[in-house]
């Protein structure tokens, strides 16, 4: 009897860990995704995922070190703060300046940072995507930004992507889809999510959506008008989005240490154009230095510099910073895949959930670029204390003698 029962015990603990593991299985994006383990999982992202490689550049651009003016303090709700209490109070992971293209400060508080370190940079990608589209634009391989997307992409006839242009979609408004609820397993967003990892079809998805809204009238964020966008570039330039982002750009900015993409576990395999994109912070940061100097590299245009402006503020009333509606911070507004800030500078930022910047400020030719591990993919308290800081961050370099 006593046998028996410990055989019973026995098969009762696997049978627990069998139920344990099916769990784990059925909620791995949320386990993945969470503090502690979100800050191994963003720096860990090619061993959940298949990718694709974008390979270093044959010579590496460097960056130059310089100095950081000492003293730096910002100001959020009252209260004085210095730039490790940023890092520590928004989970900084990875985090670099540039001003006047010099490397003024580098650190990386987080677990598993460091210079050679690839972050996920989830919906920073949207913003690499719209560079890739304004190289593809300046070659001829894509036309006009007022082609219809299914001039690329056929097999979106019929859908609600049927009749947008390029141009709607880079500003976001497509009229396709519903609202970016990360929270709702309905939303677009997650469904496609879902479909990456291997349960559905991208394209399903993408068609499945219904039209909300006229094109080009109304902004409704979405990652599946950036995934067509990366469809757009890879139809026309016949490249799959790594190898156009390694001979197009990552080659011509000197980038130090090779990129890639997640790619769908499901095939055809496919890169996820508004969100799947890891590299490092400081290829990142070789990145906005190239939206700072107006689309160039030591002289050589890469991207027009109308498409930088492009990025700074569309001129549309409704998507001015503070007329996007009240599910965004007042504080942005959108055009050409990028979050513009306004003000005199006329700065902007790529951002990516679960806290990532790229910060481009022309006028005090500064970028600054943060990598986070947030709690959750939406927090808008850490989001008005980056942007608090970051502000404080351009003016006291601006300033300095």
């Amino acid at each position: 009897m006593a046998r028996a029962a410990r055989w019973m015990a026995g098969g009762t603990a696997v049978a627990a860990a069998g139920a344990g593991m099916a769990w784990l299985w059925r909620h791995q994006e949320e386990v993945a995704f969470r503090r502690p383990v979100n800050e191994w999982t963003f720096t860990h992202m090619s061993t959940v995922l298949p990718v694709a490689a974008v390979p270093a550049a044959a010579q590496v651009r460097p960056l130059p070190p310089g100095d950081m003016p000492p003293g730096f303090t910002y100001e959020f709700r009252g209260t004085r703060r210095t730039l490790e209490e940023l890092h520590a109070r928004t989970h900084t992971t990875g985090f670099a300046v540039l001003h006047r293209g010099r490397l003024v400060h580098e650190s990386y508080p987080g677990r598993f940072g460091g210079p050679a370190r690839r972050f996920q940079l989830f919906s920073l990608t949207k913003s690499v995507t719209s560079v890739l589209l304004g190289i593809a634009l300046t070659e001829g391989t894509v036309g006009s930004l007022d082609d219809k997307v299914v001039t690329y992409c056929p097999e979106l006839a019929g859908s609600a992507f049927d009749g947008p242009t390029i141009a709607d979609l880079l500003d976001m408004t497509s009229g396709a889809g519903g609202v970016e609820d990360y929270e709702d397993p309905q939303a677009p967003v997650n469904r496609l999510m879902r479909a990456v990892t291997g349960r559905g079809s991208i394209l399903d998805v993408v068609r499945s959506v219904d039209t909300g809204a006229a094109p080009g009238t109304f902004f409704n964020y979405s990652t599946l008008d950036s995934q067509v966008l990366g469809w757009v570039v890879e139809a026309a330039t016949g490249m799959p989005l790594a190898q156009y982002a390694s001979e197009r750009l990552w080659s011509r900015i000197g980038a130090e240490t090779a990129a890639y993409y997640g790619l769908s576990r499901s095939r055809p395999r496919t890169a996820v154009g508004g969100g799947s994109f890891n590299a490092t912070v400081r290829d990142m940061a070789r990145v906005g230095l190239l939206m700072a100097r107006g689309g160039a590299v030591d002289g050589e245009q890469v991207v027009p510099e109308e498409w930088v402006e492009r990025g700074r503020g569309s001129g549309k009333e409704f998507l001015r910073p503070g007329a996007l509606s009240e599910l965004y911070p007042a504080h942005y507004g959108y055009a050409n895949q990028w979050w513009s800030l306004g003000g005199e500078h006329r700065a902007f930022t790529g951002l990516g959930i679960y806290g990532q910047f790229l910060w481009v400020d022309p006028v005090a030719d500064v970028v600054v670029v943060k990598t986070s591990a947030w709690p959750v993919a939406e927090d808008p308290d850490r989001d008005a204390e980056t942007v608090a800081a970051l502000s404080a961050l351009v003016t006291h370099l601006a300033t300095a003698e």
